[in-house]
């Protein structure tokens, strides 16, 4: 078969490959953490391009400096057949879903300090794996047991569902949450397993009978994960002896209901959703200390306290971290996201009572303060590490007790390990700002055909960076791409993605020694055709996919354009990554001019960027559309006229489309409704029509208080502007913008007498990993698409 027909067949078996494959994750090495000095490193992979089954495995160097992965822990081995037909509690997918966590097997680990003992669940059982080091060979040689599994099948009502097991630091007890009760588990030695239910909110009527229960421990609220990236409801202290826990009562939210209408026997589910302007859940903090005996088992609590601050002005708990030597750190805010404090908990403080907090730092912002994952964190000799919003300088900055240290144009978006000599930062560069790049970087994506290729190091590239406090940048990553890392005192992982490598890379570096992790991830067959440009008044980062050389259409001398942006606030879609072009790359092939233009709001390119959009989301992210399209002939004949690459059509703009997902959908949406002198069709997938109808923490976030906001932002009141064709999709399983949403713009459409196309998704929630449905959503969004162009 020739190189043609490959890349037209794998462009054909695209959308069923990607949902196969869990967008070509499987079997890729992912969730990694270096334990130890960093020597060792403990990541998640599965056995193949299309096994959805994720082992837990064990990165190390022997002392020689080989390298060598060993499989710690096998779901089939553990589980036999069942390991592939998965049954999770519903918390637990509940869970997932917000972490867009779509594998099976063990998708979570827990690990003590040494990291030779690591907990997970598999099926709502609790594991726990051993590792001993064989003296002779220096291999380790891993035990995996079910841990209390004897508890948990004789009274499943008291001590089910196993969820967010975590292992203490010095790896003696194990803590999870069942929802309802903390519990901790004893683990083995000559007594066997034992759980013990610590801690409980459980509620009764009058009479002594249960009564509904809408409070919850140990886990996080909906909010908190679905907007703060905070999954976790309680917390080891490093010295293993205490726990700090999160309860919440949602009693005050809202209660909606999920239901499947093609199955009218099965109830709807009601669930707690904290809607904007409406009320948060209730949420508390209690901090205890736990005995132990002589055999080194629970013997009771000996200190029990609520953590004590202002709950009224500082609703959110949007962060905890708690290191050795140190008393726990809390990030709270207030509701509209102005304001927040920086809080440490009195555990071992002397002279303290326990629970009481004193405010370390406070800060504020007229519009909103980000939240930087990894702050606030405390340095190992104390000092104090927090995120800036510098409006002045206009970056996202760092500070040290107080004082900036990491440089103007060097925007923070992740602390990833805090020293006493540097941060090791996930960051964004603004070139407009810092000017100037680390030698490192000289020649990797800093010329300019290159950065076309390949981006550059800006707001396209997610960079891996040492900061020292005197603001030394010493990059640790090269290329541009999407990274991260895990670091221990001698070793380092990263991992991430790039415009070279279809793969996900993942490399564990130790000292002069470097490893690549292997991977058997499917790869799509073909290499996106994509132009990196800037567009407009406002430089937006752009990037165009032209079809494949190998395309029917590759030489036309002039494309239908499809705009596909997210478009929206704390989000983007222009990186320097692969696997951010694939779908593009289908389009592109299917006889489109592909466009992705990051307006306004999108992430990356400082905090004054951030903000353009607030209170005004609506207008000025599709103003940036607008502006995108009409710069498009102008750059592509710019790009054509260079004659580096082969040419790209040029776009028609009498034959603009969108199409888009959540606030994609929201956009394309909002394209033809109010735009369509500009756009002639569009696909709107999970689009929030109503933004009364999402949630507080992301929705008051850009939009505040005033109802009057909400409805100036809104689209449903726009439906008797409809000229354009428009086809709405939406999963009637989506919890997060749930169906509602679209069915309330399509029944304002009916009602104005505005013809337009509704395909509800049965079972689906806001992901779409099912087969048949990814590969026929595309080819129906196509077929449309086509004819309303024609």
């Amino acid at each position: 078969m020739s190189e043609t027909n490959d890349v037209n067949d794998a462009i054909k078996q695209f959308p069923r490959l990607r949902a196969r494959t869990l967008r070509f994750g499987c079997g890729a090495p992912r969730s990694a953490q270096t334990v130890g000095d960093g020597s060792r490193a403990l990541f998640l992979r599965s056995d193949g391009p299309e096994d959805l089954v994720t082992a837990l495995w064990l990165s190390w160097f022997d002392e020689s400096g080989e390298h060598h992965e060993t499989k710690l822990a096998d779901p089939r081995e553990l589980l036999g057949a069942t390991a592939d037909s998965e049954d999770v509690p519903a918390e637990e997918k509940a869970r997932r879903e917000r972490a867009r966590e779509g594998g099976t097997g063990i998708v979570g680990y827990s690990s003590d300090d040494d990291g030779n003992r690591i907990v997970f669940t598999i099926n709502g059982r609790l594991f726990l794996t051993d590792i001993d080091w064989n003296d002779e060979t220096g291999a380790p040689e891993p035990h995996t047991r079910e841990l209390a599994g004897e508890w948990l099948d004789e009274d499943p009502a008291m001590y089910t569902p196993v969820l967010n097991p975590r292992i203490a630091p010095d790896g003696e007890h194990v803590l999870y949450t069942t929802g309802s009760y903390l519990m901790l588990v004893d683990i083995g030695g000559e007594l066997g397993d034992r759980i013990t239910a610590v801690y409980g909110v459980s509620v009764e009527d009058e009479d002594g009978n249960p009564a509904e229960n809408t409070w919850k421990i140990g886990l996080a609220e909906f909010v908190a994960g679905e907007e703060m990236d905070r999954y976790d409801g309680f917390w080891w202290a490093p010295d293993s002896q205490h726990v700090l826990f999160e309860s919440f009562d949602t009693a005050d939210e809202p209660t909606w209901y999920i239901s499947d209408p093609a199955d009218p026997e099965k109830p709807a589910a009601g669930r707690r959703y904290p809607r904007a302007l409406t009320r948060n859940a209730d949420v508390y903090l209690t901090v205890i200390t736990l005995a132990f005996d002589g055999d080194g088992r629970y013997a009771g609590i000996t200190g029990n306290a609520d953590v004590d601050w202002d709950r009224e002005a500082y609703e959110y708990v949007a962060a905890v971290n708690w290191r050795r030597g140190h008393d726990p750190l809390v990030l709270v805010q207030n509701r509209r996201q102005t304001r927040d404090q920086v809080l440490e908990v009195a555990v071992a403080a002397d002279g303290a009572a326990l629970g009481t907090t004193r405010v370390l730092e406070e800060h504020a912002n007229d519009q909103w303060i980000d939240l930087i994952h990894g702050t606030p964190a405390y340095t190992p000799d104390g000092r104090l590490v927090c995120p800036l919003n510098d409006m002045a300088a206009d970056t996202n900055r760092l500070t040290v007790d107080g004082r900036p240290f990491t440089p103007a144009g060097w925007n923070v978006r992740a602390v990833l390990d805090v020293t006493d000599d540097d941060v090791l930062a996930v960051v964004q560069r603004a070139p407009e700002i810092a000017t100037e790049v680390p030698d490192a970087w000289d020649g990797s994506g800093a010329v300019s055909d290159a950065e076309s290729l390949f981006g550059g190091h800006d707001a396209r590239s997610f960079d891996v960076v040492s900061i020292d406090y005197n603001g030394t940048i010493t990059p640790v990553t090269t290329d541009p791409g999407q990274w991260t890392a895990s670091r221990g005192e001698r070793g380092i992982v990263v991992s991430g993605r790039d415009m070279r490598s279809a793969r996900a890379q993942m490399r564990h570096i130790l000292g002069e020694q470097s490893a690549t992790i292997s991977s058997t991830a499917a790869e799509p067959g073909f290499a996106p055709n994509v132009t990196f440009t800037r567009l407009g008044e406002h430089q937006l980062y752009t990037a165009i996919i032209a079809p494949s050389p190998s395309s029917p259409y590759a030489h036309s001398d002039k494309l239908p354009v499809l705009m596909k942006p997210y478009g929206g606030p704390g989000f983007q879609q222009v990186v320097a990554s692969q696997s951010f072009y694939w779908e593009g790359q289908w389009w592109a092939d299917q006889g489109f001019l592909v466009v992705t233009a990051d307006g306004r709001g999108t992430t990356g390119r400082g905090p004054a960027w951030d903000r353009e959009i607030f209170e005004d989301m609506k207008d000025v992210t599709l103003a940036d559309q607008i502006e995108a399209v009409n710069a498009l002939p102008e750059a592509v004949a710019r790009l054509n006229a260079d004659g580096r690459r082969p040419g790209v059509p040029m776009p028609d703009l009498d034959k603009v489309c969108m199409i888009g997902w959540s606030y994609g959908g929201f956009l394309s949406a909002l394209a033809v409704l109010d735009a369509p002198d500009v756009f002639k069709a569009a696909c709107a997938g999970a689009p929030p029509t109503d933004w009364t109808l999402y949630d507080t923490h992301y929705t008051e976030r850009y939009l505040g208080l005033d109802p009057d906001v909400y409805r100036r932002n809104g689209i449903v009141q726009d439906a008797p502007g409809l000229v354009r064709p428009l086809m709405l999709i939406h999963g009637f399983a989506d919890d997060n913008v749930t169906i509602a949403h679209s069915l309330r713009l399509s029944q304002a459409l009916m009602a104005a007498g505005r013809p337009h196309t509704f395909l509800p998704l049965t079972g689906i929630t806001h992901m779409t990993n099912d087969e048949t449905v990814a590969e026929n959503l595309l080819t129906l969004q196509r077929d449309f698409l086509r004819d309303a162009l024609a």
